[in-house]
């Protein structure tokens, strides 16, 4: 089945050439199962990757592999050099001020518990109170959560409009004497709202209290200025950016990252060790602990680099096309209730399919060849917000296409004619 497009967006000048980027992706060339071309809309959940990023990881575990840092034969030092080349990556990448302030990470999610434990096991404690919002992913509320029954601190919740929007006012009024840290994210992954981030970290400080971003969803989309926003940490995962699973990176001010203790103790985190006392490294090996997952994070660099040749500025127009197009065509189906409606909105688009239920939904379009993500997205607070157990989300990433958002709207179109 095919549907007619309404309005095909136009192209300007410095529009990508989204046939020759997919040519980079060897998965987006498979057939998928049910012998329809993939349509893969779940990279909000993982993207793909690309063959430039195989190729370096094939090339470290093929020529280059051995154990960093304390090594003085050859392939040591070459896999140290490539290690540390992926931490110079990500530091251009996010523009951080200093190469140290660039912690490598298995994700997000260890992100997130490496500022708990480093910084809000040291700094917070009873009766203090940490600022959260209504968007926030799992994984940027349950380590707080935690923090807060240990501590017996308190949790307090930035309120959402009907649109998926923080209300920002309400957010300011959240301040006293005792609030100690903000943990806020930059890009809802359920809704795609992209939250006022800077505004926010301002207001923090203007009360003295550091922030912690999540930018998971933020990083594959929108170009990243540490310094410019001026936060005090920012979290990312190398998966969702063309890069491997098991990567990912803390950013954090120097000052800060100093004062902290170690979220793991082992090796390569100290600088000497006795039976009385560890002295602990610099940063950021401070908060490395252990042989990392080096290939994963040499991935991790060639991936930054690979998005970065590209451009986030580009990537982000295209991908801005296709959500206005896919929210136009879903729209007039009729019947579709599309979860968050943000003015500013990154390429999500969550939405409810009359009373089917998303799950259904999620395994009709499969069957149609186009891969979304259903169910509540680890985000369970914004699902009960809108009173949906679920959704079904659809998330472009720079390598998607026009002809794909037409192909779920035909998916989506057969979905209610089965459940007519």
């Amino acid at each position: 089945m095919s549907v007619t497009p309404i309005r095909q967006p136009a192209v300007d000048a410095g529009a990508l050439d989204v046939e020759r980027i997919r040519a980079d992706f060897p998965i987006l060339r498979n057939v998928h199962p049910h012998g329809k071309t993939l349509a893969f809309l779940d990279n909000a959940a993982s993207s793909q990757m690309p063959q430039q990023v195989i190729d370096r990881l094939v090339r470290y575990q093929t020529h280059e592999h051995a154990n960093i840092h304390r090594g003085v034969h050859t392939l040591s030092a070459i896999a140290t050099d490539a290690y540390e080349g992926a931490r110079r990556s990500v530091q251009r990448f996010l523009n951080a001020k200093e190469e140290r302030e660039i912690i490598f990470t298995t994700g997000c999610t260890e992100g997130v518990n490496l500022v708990m434990h480093g910084y809000g096991r040291k700094f917070i404690g009873a009766g203090d109170e940490i600022i959260i919002t209504h968007l926030e992913h799992h994984s940027n509320i349950v380590p707080w959560q935690m923090l807060c029954e240990e501590k017996g601190a308190k949790l307090k919740v930035v309120p959402i409009d009907d649109r998926g929007e923080l209300l920002v006012d309400d957010y300011e009024k959240l301040f006293t004497e005792r609030t100690k840290f903000a943990a806020l994210t930059h890009v809802s992954n359920a809704l795609g709202t992209v939250t006022p981030i800077r505004r926010l970290i301002d207001i923090a400080h203007s009360h003295g209290v550091p922030v912690l971003v999540d930018g998971a969803q933020a990083v594959p989309h929108i170009a990243v200025d540490v310094q410019a926003l001026d936060c005090d940490f920012y979290a990312f995962s190398g998966h969702k950016i063309c890069g491997p699973t098991g990567s990912g990176a803390l950013y954090g001010k120097a000052a800060l990252l100093e004062k902290m203790q170690p979220f793991k103790g082992g090796g390569d985190m100290i600088l000497s060790v006795t039976f009385e006392k560890t002295t602990y490294n610099t940063i950021p090996h401070k908060f490395e602990a252990g042989t990392p997952p080096i290939a994963a994070m040499i991935g991790l660099g060639a991936a930054l680099d690979y998005v970065s040749a590209i451009g986030l500025e580009r990537i982000a127009a295209h991908e801005h096309a296709l959500l206005e197009y896919a929210t136009e065509q879903v729209t007039a189906l009729g019947g579709v209730r599309i979860i968050g409606t943000a003015r500013e909105k990154a390429a999500v688009l969550s939405f409810y399919v009359g009373d089917v239920h998303p799950h259904d939904v999620g395994t009709l379009l499969d069957e149609e060849g186009v891969a979304v993500r259903t169910g509540h997205h680890c985000a369970q607070p914004v699902m009960q917000r809108f009173g949906v157990p679920a959704t079904a989300r659809a998330s472009f990433a720079f390598y998607n296409t026009f002809a794909e958002v037409d192909a779920l709207v035909a998916a989506i179109r057969k979905v209610q004619k089965l459940f007519a």
